[in-house]
């Protein structure tokens, strides 16, 4: 590795300095006052309490050091014509991502209201964590953001996610001395291994070092240039320093390195497009150590507030009760010399405000900020090509991830050219049944490689590496810069990125409601080695609970899919790429398992959501005296044998057999715009019949879903109760109650009719459970007649 040599030039003039440090006043006086003010924004006036927020909300710490990042990196775009986007790690320094974009024009672009004026600069002010105005951190309501930042951790793998197939990009990201400290921001510095210098763009990482968090210092500012230097060295990267407090000495030495670095990023690409990738370049980054609070009030009420943790936030307030304070506030605030800095309207002045990019070329408008501007849609092949041949219902047995990955393969094949499809996951591809795929492409890796390694090239589409934070951001970094992904993941383990979806769904969310804002391609899941199929690994692999968590989020957002059987999951499948500003969550398993709809029956089943099968049913042309439902492949399985079971043994007993593709579907049209009618449930379900409902996750979902419906009094429901071990396949549903035993004798239970003659079979029912303990304990493996069942009808 090549040890990065300090720059020594001074690239700045005089005059060049002079103005840059004139508009990074103008950045971090717009960022004071929308933190502080609401009115009188130029200070033409004696500042008053009333010209003060009564509440306080904001980050100052961090401000200082993202106008200056911002006010270099618009100098290098300018000088050499960049497409650069840039993401603020350090999120809560909102109002410089906000005053930046107001002062290169883009913000009163998006926002005319927002003018560049005395009135516009006051709605500046007053909007910014304000009711009915926007967040404090770089939120979607940002122009030229991806990445909203209010949780830390995700920045770098954003960045890279948005630099993959963006050749002509570099994503500038500024990583937080705080942020730097999280598990998913130290894993994703390794993203530099898959970054292809042939079809990629370029990140620029730029570590700000200010000390402190909210109230403590932070490990890495603690380090020495030393061992700093040797950590980003180890992770393969150029670290060049900034450092310092003074700000001329400061410009010119920023200036220098980002000179030397943007220079190094177009030779090694230069080079690989040239010659082609022949090993992993050791890319620059930028260490950048600056006070916090950087220009703000070093001391107040005699403690020290610049370079140090008090300057984290709001660096002084209670200001109607210390009237010392707002005198503190307007000597601040007047130390940026704003009459220097706007017109007598409150306009910046032109020999400042020439100093920004212009169109596209300013960050805040940069279109790969706002993804679905650039989206295009994906060719897909026609999904009915791979479906499987269901001669027999519930005779036919097939793997349903295996099929489908057929189809992914030619996705992938036919989205080659325009390289704007990769699948996500974490070293999971092959073991999920997918690696149908590899026949088209590889891994992407342009680490060290060996001579055994199989599927691994620089110029792979298939994103692994096992951290599912990485993965997530990734996958979002490439999602909101305007293509298309899919994830996919052992159910259990997608729980670690939990609060990452979080925050996407929010994304979705908000910008559904920013006119400016277009949509993206949807965040597509694919859940596998679920709960039920995770009897080899024990209890630690076994939680389907990430289906709760999604059905927290807006029903606008969210999409949660259920298939039985593999036609049905090619049908979703092909749906879900389709679709846009959506999270899309499909569950289904990977094993060998019984087949019940051709691919027409699919089609219509998935389409509609919920429906009854009428070759499972015995009602037609008379009522139900049950219904048994189910959502999930396992459970429809066990569904169904308990059908057959109580058909064996009751004749007479009507059962309406119900399948659930589309969770949504169970809630209310109200709730959900998937949901079910009113009159429709109650077609389905009935008004008063007993319903035995088989669900793969946790059973109280089904009854949250449904609590508004007639007949929600009589839904009883059977799923996953964390109860799990290292067993047998049928042992983990029984283990739940989820087995066609204890469903059969639920139906026994609420069936008024079957009366004290179903004694026998509930008897019968009760032998059977014995029998299957005593079989398991001694064999190992599940009875013949569970292991050998199929669909007699």
């Amino acid at each position: 590795m090549t040890l990065a040599s300090p720059p020594q030039t001074k690239p700045l003039t005089e005059e060049e300095l002079r103005k840059m440090n004139a508009y990074w006043r103008a950045a971090n006086y717009l960022s004071v006052g929308q933190i502080y003010l609401q009115d009188n924004p130029l200070l033409l006036e004696p500042l008053k309490i009333e010209h003060v927020k009564p509440r306080l909300l904001g980050h100052w710490g961090t401000t200082p050091g993202l106008n200056f990042i911002y006010l270099h990196l618009n100098r290098v775009i300018k000088k050499n014509d960049l497409d650069m986007i840039y993401i603020a790690g350090p999120g809560h320094g909102g109002p410089g991502i906000v005053a930046n974009t107001y002062l290169e024009g883009t913000y009163s672009a998006y926002y005319p209201n927002i003018s560049q004026d005395v009135e516009g600069m006051k709605h500046l002010f007053k909007q910014f964590s304000f009711p009915g105005g926007i967040p404090s951190h770089v939120a979607p309501e940002t122009p030229g953001s991806i990445h909203e930042g209010g949780e830390l951790g995700y920045a770098v793998s954003h960045a890279y996610g948005a630099a993959f197939d963006n050749p002509n990009l570099i994503v500038a990201c500024v990583v937080g001395d705080g942020e730097a400290e999280t598990g998913p921001l130290a894993a994703s510095w390794h993203s530099n291994k898959f970054l292809n210098p042939v079809y990629d763009g370029a990140v620029l990482p730029i570590l700000h070092l200010n000390g402190y968090k909210i109230a403590n210092p932070t490990v890495l500012a603690r380090l020495s240039h030393k061992e700093l230097e040797s950590l980003f060295i180890g992770y393969g990267y150029k670290p060049y320093f900034v450092e310092g407090s003074e700000p001329e000495t400061v410009h010119q030495l920023m200036a220098a390195t980002l000179d030397t670095v943007i220079h190094e990023i177009k030779e090694i690409q230069e080079d690989a497009r040239t010659n082609g990738f022949s090993e992993r370049p050791q890319w620059p980054m930028i260490i950048l150590r600056t006070p916090k609070g950087w220009t703000g009030p070093k001391e107040v009420d005699g403690k020290k507030t610049e370079d140090f943790w008090r300057s984290h936030q709001v660096p002084f307030g209670e200001l109607a009760g210390k009237p010392e304070h707002l005198t503190l506030l307007e000597q601040w605030m007047k130390s940026y010399k704003p009459e220097e800095l706007f017109d007598e309207n409150g306009k910046l002045i032109p020999e400042l405000a020439e100093l920004a990019p212009i169109g596209q070329r300013r960050m805040g408008d940069n279109p790969h900020a706002n993804g679905g501007v650039l989206l295009h849609g994906l060719k897909l092949p026609n999904f009915e090509n791979y479906a499987v041949d269901v001669t027999e219902v519930g005779r036919t047995v097939a793997e349903a991830t295996k099929v489908t990955a057929k189809y992914l393969r030619d996705v992938m094949k036919l989205n080659t050219q325009s390289r704007n499809f990769r699948i996500f996951g974490p070293d999971e591809t092959q073991s999920n049944r997918l690696d149908a795929v590899f026949d088209v492409t590889d891994r992407t890796w342009v680490a060290e490689k060996v001579s055994d390694d199989e599927h691994l090239s620089a110029d792979g589409r298939v994103m692994e590496i096992l951290s599912e934070h990485t993965c997530q951001g990734w996958l979002e970094g490439y999602l909101l810069s305007g293509r298309h992904g899919f994830f996919s993941c052992y159910e259990a383990f997608i729980h670690i990125i939990d609060s990452m979806f979080n925050q996407h769904a929010k994304w979705l969310k908000t910008t559904r409601h920013i006119t400016w804002r277009r949509p993206i391609a949807s965040l597509n899941y694919l859940l596998t080695s679920h709960v039920w199929r995770q009897d080899h690994n024990g209890f630690s692999h076994q939680d389907p609970g990430f289906i709760d968590h999604v059905v927290n989020k807006k029903s606008e957002v969210i999409r949660v899919y259920l298939p039985p059987d593999a036609n049905c999951l090619l049908s979703v499948t092909d749906h879900c790429l389709r679709s846009r500003q959506y999270v899309n969550v499909i569950i289904a398993g990977k094993q060998p398992a019984l087949q019940y709809l051709n691919m027409d029956a699919a089609i219509k089943h998935c389409t509609k959501g919920i429906g009854i099968w009428d070759w499972a049913s015995n009602d037609q042309g008379a009522e139900p005296d049950v219904v048994m439902a189910c959502a999930g492949d396992i459970p429809t399985l066990e569904a169904l044998a308990a059908v057959d079971i109580l058909r064996q043994n009751f004749s007479d007993l009507k059962v309406r057999f119900v399948n659930v593709v589309d969770l949504m579907a169970l809630q209310p049209q109200s709730e959900h715009p998937h949901g079910l009618s009113d009159k429709d449930f109650d077609s389905i379900f009935t008004t008063d019949k007993p319903i035995i409902f088989a669900f793969h996750g946790y059973p109280w979902l089904i009854h949250r879903l449904t609590y508004r419906r007639t007949n929600h009094n009589n839904i009883h429901v059977r799923g996953y109760k964390e109860e799990g071990t290292t067993t047998t396949p049928f042992d983990m549903v029984v283990l739940n109650d989820l087995d066609r035993f204890n469903l059969a004798d639920d139906v026994i239970d609420r069936v008024p009719k079957l009366g004290y003659k179903a004694a026998h079979v509930k008897q019968m029912l009760h032998d059977k459970l014995i029998e299957h303990r005593r079989y398991v304990n001694q064999y190992g493996e599940d009875m013949p007649e569970i292991r050998e069942w199929k669909w007699p009808y």
